[in-house]
């Protein structure tokens, strides 16, 4: 049990770590925006008093350190992430780790985004109210992607 719950949460940081990574890809070679994880820190303090959904979270009221808690609640979920993973495939999938079980992990945690986060942003079911819905979801999916390929690559190094 110890062995899957460190495996787990390596594996969800590894998998994270990449996911930044591609992040600073994606601003500096294509122009998009850095990461900003200031809004989600705030959604996570509200999320912790009861409110789940908001019209729009830069309305909602600010948390001093929600820059902070935005980069925590990010590694916090992509451990809790790499955990699911390991309890779901078990000790044997870390002896000879495949892509496929992280990868319909990586696309099925879209769907916390598109139907929690990004409504609780206030940014509509799966992004539906930015400006470009499309261009959000397929960045996410590739996102998502990327972190299943930490998942996988993060257990092949520790096997």
């Amino acid at each position: 049990m110890f062995e899957l719950f460190w495996r787990g949460a390596v594996i969800g940081i590894g998998a994270t770590v990449l996911m930044d990574i591609w992040a600073i890809v994606l601003y500096r070679v294509f122009g998009q925006p850095k990461a900003n994880w200031a809004p989600a820190g705030r959604w996570f303090w509200h999320l912790g008093r009861g409110k789940v959904f908001h019209e729009n979270i830069a309305d909602a009221e600010p948390y001093a350190n929600e820059l902070a808690l935005g980069w925590i609640g990010h590694y916090a979920v992509g451990i809790l992430y790499g955990l699911i993973l390991a309890f779901i495939v078990g000790s044997a999938w870390f002896a000879a780790p495949t892509f496929l079980p992280a990868w319909i992990l990586g696309i099925v945690t879209v769907g916390a985004g598109w139907f929690l986060m990004q409504p609780g942003l206030g940014l509509g079911w799966a992004a539906s109210r930015t400006p470009n819905p499309t261009k959000v979801r397929a960045l996410n999916l590739v996102a998502h992607t990327i972190f299943a390929a930490g998942l996988y690559g993060s257990a092949l190094l520790i096997r």
